[in-house]
């Protein structure tokens, strides 16, 4: 179910969003990028395309802009003339105007899908396997800290929303946005978004503040929409300290260089922490790293699955568990790829192996279970 806003009506409110509506209204369409009032491109099957719509002025698109911020409580002006947002089926939203943006303002609206993404969906599209989710399925109920990590536009946000969909229904789940986009099915979910400044420059509440607040909520499980700053290294505390099953996303081209983004955010936190303590926080705190990629066929796809196993000197050790091998292209350019486990067995599968968690029988097949192992439920 997508995030709605209360007291509105669906309906009346795209008939406020102008000439961008039927593409709002399109399912096909994914992403919506505004460049002025008369260049409207969107991003459909992967491939981004230049629209005929335009809009009559700049004063119109200034007003659909100002309509969007406005239903969230947010602002957009000259001082501050920038702001995150959402529309309110729950899609994400980004605006800028003058004098930032110099050509006029820039809209740019990454849709969510009314009904979430689901497993099976993923696996239809080829993002990813039967026999990796099974992996990841296990990894989340053996409450594995787990980083999504990739570019923009990579479906980062989306992966994370079905990671999510494996805790189990009993768990209280606390969720931290800057914009509300998860939309978690399970009962016992605490949902806490950001706020800006207001007028005056104040009472602005950040990820941190609120990764910190989470702390006294007795979460089981902590949910971060992204890792962007200093709340780096409360997220990391807080795994080490007990809050196992945690999950964020990381802007990122690789886990090595997620793992050298994550140095960068904990000193963001300006705490004077020496580099060798950084990379044991980390090591103690993370599990597991899936990396997602787009491909050059615009597919989008899960590249890796990789463990962080632990440290050797001052560096943090890693190992592939899945690995995407690319095998050429069809004469239409569509990538030939297959996804599948590396061999190399994760630390992970023995605290699987000990709380009973059901495996995919590739992983089973590679590394048969100890005498005497039962599956708690079938899969």
């Amino acid at each position: 179910m997508a995030v709605r806003i209360p007291g509105i009506n669906i309906d009346e409110y795209y008939q406020q969003l102008g000439p961008i509506e039927p593409l709002i209204r399109d399912d096909r369409v994914t992403e919506i990028m505004v460049n002025g009032s008369d260049h409207v491109y969107v991003e459909m099957g992967g491939k981004v395309v230049l629209t005929n719509i335009k809009f009559v002025d700049e004063d119109q698109l200034l007003n659909v802009i100002q309509f969007i911020v406005r239903t969230v409580g947010r602002r957009i002006d000259e001082r501050s003339p920038l702001c995150d947002a959402r529309l309110a089926d729950g899609s994400r939203v980004n605006a800028v105007i003058r004098p930032l943006a110099l050509n006029g303002p820039l809209l740019t609206i990454r849709k969510f899908a009314r009904d979430p993404y689901q497993v099976e969906d993923l696996i239809r599209f080829g993002t990813c396997n039967e026999a990796a989710f099974g992996f990841l399925k296990a990894a989340v109920l053996a409450k594995a800290n787990i980083i999504v990590v990739g570019g923009t536009g990579t479906g980062k946000t989306t992966f994370l929303n079905v990671l999510s969909g494996f805790i189990p229904v009993e768990d209280r789940i606390v969720t931290i946005e800057d914009a509300a986009e998860l939309q978690l099915h399970q009962e016992h979910v605490c949902r806490m978004e950001t706020r800006p400044k207001d007028i005056n420059g104040e009472g602005e509440i950040t990820i941190q503040r609120l990764v910190i607040n989470s702390l006294r909520m007795r979460p089981e499980r902590i949910v971060v929409g992204e890792c962007r700053g200093g709340e780096a290294l409360d997220m990391l505390q807080a795994m080490n300290t007990g809050h196992d099953g945690s999950m964020t996303t990381l802007h990122a081209n690789s886990p090595r260089d997620a793992l050298a983004r994550l140095e960068t955010l904990v000193l963001m936190a300006g705490v004077d922490l020496p580099v060798k303590a950084i990379r044991q926080q980390v090591a103690g705190a993370i599990n597991l790293f899936v990396q997602l990629s787009r491909l050059r066929d615009g597919s989008r796809k899960v590249s890796q699955i990789t463990e962080v196993v632990g440290m050797e000197l001052e560096v943090i050790t890693m190992q592939d568990v899945f690995l995407l091998e690319q095998k050429g292209a069809t004469p239409d350019g569509k990538v030939i790829a297959e996804f599948k486990p590396t061999g190399l067995r994760p630390q992970i599968l023995d605290r699987m192996f000990n709380q009973g968690i059901p495996l995919p029988k590739e992983i089973l097949t590679l590394f048969p279970p100890p005498p005497g192992y039962k599956s708690s439920t079938s899969r």
